[in-house]
């Protein structure tokens, strides 16, 4: 089983990135809930996005509400996480992880539950 983030970069204040997850070993079909984590130098892991293994709801962070959008593409079993009018505060390394198979709606679901880690992808935001 393995997560695989990428799509990180820099961008300046106001730009645009779009992160994928794409998964190997299990079928994000079967109802795995995706959650995107970040965590900037020196400060604890936070929860950004989030999105149901039903894929019919989402949760995001108070932070990133209105600039951040999440969706999965079952056949390429793949979650986007699409970033709109970046921020400096938003730079940090960004990881995607895997818990299910579960209906739970996925703001439930606690960043110590999610089983399958990827490997961060990192995004830098310059003002």
């Amino acid at each position: 089983v393995q997560l695989q983030a990428s799509g990180g970069g820099l961008v300046q204040a106001g730009g645009s990135l779009r992160l994928s997850c794409a998964a190997s070993g299990f079928s994000l079909d079967n109802y795995y809930t995706i959650g995107w984590f970040r965590q900037a130098p020196g400060k604890e892991r936070e929860g950004v996005s989030c999105i149901s293994g039903s894929g019919g709801s989402t949760s995001f962070a108070n932070s990133v509400k209105g600039r951040f959008t999440i969706s999965r593409d079952n056949a390429k079993n793949t979650v986007y996480l699409q970033m709109n009018n970046l921020k400096p505060e938003d730079t940090a390394l960004y990881y995607c992880a895997a818990d299910g198979p579960s209906l739970r709606y996925c703001g439930n679901v606690a960043s110590y539950e999610y089983h399958y880690w990827g490997q961060g992808t990192l995004v830098t935001v310059s003002s």
